[in-house]
């Protein structure tokens, strides 16, 4: 925790804060101006965080597997809310990003509890969402919050990722978005990473979650920025965004939001 403290305060004191004035590539300024500033009220925020509300109050029981450990056991739905839903403002900036970039193919590796798939699948009229996610319990509860809201375009893909990815993305083809909130440690990160890179489209985003979550989640993020089909990245510290684009020049950006 102290480091992890530490590690935002430095994000505050060197990252910029100017609405994209002082960022020169026309392409990110547009990022930080149209999505990371948007404040456009979509119609579908409120409905998802009411399925939220109810997650964060619902006190039954479920029984969790966790490929990392091989073990499982039973936790209140509620408290795996509490713990592992991404907050409401990063839920709509993924939302805003496939908007404005009217992405159509969309991974989501680690679905969770069903709340930042639900924001992804609703950005696109025209997208396709795969989610993969290794627990079939929290599968479940998910494939009941995109029924409460009457999510359709949503494919739940269940068991282990590192067994799943390959095929899915197989299936897919060529991807648009990626959010990427799954295994937090070096190398399975930099492994899904790379698969997904490899059958990444022209203007493909991917995005990565808890970048400075730990010390080996920050040495991914430095390896990820590195990669020579990664041009430019944003900071957000809670979030890393990679654009894939080849018409921009290789540069990384540490932004406030």
């Amino acid at each position: 925790m102290i480091r992890l403290i530490y590690k935002y305060l430095y994000h505050v004191f060197t990252a910029r804060n100017t609405n994209g004035f002082g960022v020169h590539s026309p392409f990110v300024f547009k990022f930080v101006q149209f999505v990371l500033r948007e404040k456009n009220p979509f119609y579908i925020y409120n409905n998802i965080e009411y399925q939220r509300s109810k997650l964060l109050n619902d006190d039954s029981l479920i029984n969790i597997t966790d490929f990392g450990t091989g073990l499982s056991r039973s936790r209140k739905v509620s408290d795996i809310a509490h713990k592992s839903l991404k907050p409401m403002k990063f839920g709509k900036l993924l939302f805003r990003t496939i908007n404005y970039y009217k992405a159509k193919n969309i991974l989501e590796l680690g679905t969770s509890l069903g709340i930042t798939s639900a924001y992804l699948a609703s950005a696109s009229n025209d997208g396709k969402l795969t989610t993969l996610e290794g627990c079939p319990e929290t599968a479940r509860i998910a494939k009941e919050t995109f029924k409460a809201l009457e999510i359709k375009n949503v494919h739940v893909e269940v068991g282990n990722i590192d067994e799943t990815l390959s095929n899915v993305i197989d299936r897919i083809g060529l991807l648009d978005f990626v959010f990427i909130d799954a295994n937090h440690h070096y190398q399975p990160l930099l492994n899904y990473f790379e698969k997904c890179i490899s059958n990444a489209a022209d203007n493909c985003i991917i995005v990565i979650d808890d970048i400075y979550w730990s010390v080996e989640m920050e040495r991914a993020w430095k390896t990820i920025k590195e990669h020579e089909k990664v041009m430019s990245t944003v900071d957000l510290f809670h979030l890393g965004i990679v654009f894939v684009n080849k018409d921009l020049n290789k540069k990384n950006y540490k932004i406030l939001f």
